[in-house]
């Protein structure tokens, strides 16, 4: 699971537990600017394939993270629980999307829609 946090104009995401390990990540600061939109699915995070992993983990039904190569695009995934799903699209980053499990998507989205140009 992943938490999200505003700090001085920018998104920091803290990738939380094992998860660090799972995704060889630790934590990502993302500008508020380059942000186009915030969504809650739920279902992308239910399919098997996610693309080519590179680096990450992929252990479907169970947990998704890491870096994903897709449809010419670059996606970063932390999932267990695919419920808990938002997906942040990104523009002038290395990924194109960030998929993630936070604990209340609905309140994230809430939190987040109103700083977004």
């Amino acid at each position: 699971m992943t938490t999200l946090k505003i700090e001085n104009g920018s998104l920091e995401i803290i990738i939380e537990g094992f998860d660090k390990v799972w995704a060889l990540k630790s934590r990502m600061s993302i500008p508020l600017a380059h942000i186009q939109s915030v969504i809650y699915n739920p279902e992308i995070a239910h399919g098997w394939w996610h693309g080519l992993r590179l680096p990450g983990s992929n252990l479907p039904g169970v947990l998704t993270a890491g870096s994903f190569y897709q449809h010419k695009e670059w996606a970063f995934w932390d999932v267990h629980n695919p419920i808990n799903t938002i997906v942040i699209t990104l523009k002038d980053e290395r990924y194109q999307k960030l998929v993630l499990e936070v604990e209340d998507p609905q309140k994230t989205i809430a939190e987040l829609s109103p700083l977004l140009s």
